[in-house]
C-alpha cells in the first residue's frame, strides 16, 4: 500500500465485537471503548458509513446500545472473521438491478441518462476486540479482498498485552496501516479551516 492519509469520501468504519460480556477482561478495556465511541461518532460527523459486528452474541452479549446506534448495521457472527459472514456485503453491496419500464421506447434526448454506480469505499477503518483473534482475521480477510486496511491501535485490545502486541506485529507485516483515533480525525480533517474542526477538537480533546 502507498503511503497516503487517509481520506473520509473514500472510508468506511468496522467495530469489531465490543461485547458486553468480553469488555471486563479486555487489557484496557474501557479505554478501547472510549475510542470506539469516539470512532463511531467521527464517523457520524464525516458521512462515514460505520458497521458492527457481534461474535455469537447469545454467549457474548451485545455490543453497548450507544455504539449499536453508531453503526448502520451490526453483523452477527459465528466465524471469527467477519468476512466468513457477510461483511464483504456490507462494504461493496451489489450494483442495483435497472428498473425495467418503458423509458427506452421514448426518443433519445427525452430519456434519463442512466444512474451512475455508487463510488466504492475501498478503505477500511477498523478496531475490535481481541486483537488477535476476530479483529486480526477480519483484517486479513479485508486485505485478501483488496480493501486498504487501517488498524486503529487504540480502539483494540485483547484480554494480554502479548497477544494484543503480537496482532499488530503480524498486521503491519500483512499491509495494514496500524493508527491512532486522534491520527483519523485529523487526517479526515486535513485542515484546521474544515467546519468540523472545532466538533472534532472537543471530541478528541
Amino acid at each position: 500500500m502507498p503511503f497516503m492519509l487517509l481520506d473520509a469520501d473514500e472510508s468506511q468504519l468496522v467495530l469489531v465485537d465490543y461485547q458486553s460480556a468480553l469488555m471486563p477482561s479486555i487489557h484496557e478495556g474501557e479505554a478501547v471503548l472510549r475510542n470506539a465511541l469516539r470512532l463511531g461518532r467521527l464517523a457520524r460527523m464525516f458521512d462515514v458509513p460505520a458497521w458492527g459486528t457481534e461474535e455469537n452474541p447469545q454467549g457474548l452479549g451485545s455490543s453497548p446500545p450507544e455504539l449499536r446506534e453508531l453503526c448502520r448495521k451490526t453483523l452477527t457472527k459465528m466465524h471469527f472473521s467477519a468476512v466468513a459472514d457477510g461483511l464483504t456485503e456490507l462494504l461493496r453491496p451489489p450494483a442495483k438491478a435497472r428498473q425495467g419500464g418503458n423509458a427506452r421506447s421514448l426518443p433519445k434526448h427525452l430519456q434519463k441518462p442512466a444512474p451512475e454506480p455508487e463510488e466504492q469505499r475501498n478503505t477500511v477503518v477498523i478496531a475490535g476486540c481481541e486483537a488477535h483473534v476476530c479483529l486480526l482475521q477480519t483484517a486479513l480477510d479485508l486485505l485478501e479482498e483488496e480493501f486498504e486496511v487501517w488498524v486503529v491501535t487504540d480502539a483494540c485490545s485483547s484480554r494480554t498485552e502479548r497477544d494484543r502486541d503480537a496482532a499488530f506485529d503480524r498486521l503491519a507485516g500483512a499491509g495494514a496501516e496500524l493508527v491512532t483515533t486522534e491520527m483519523v480525525a485529523f487526517e479526515w480533517l486535513r485542515t484546521a479551516e474544515h467546519p468540523l474542526f472545532k466538533d472534532v477538537l472537543s471530541l478528541v480533546k
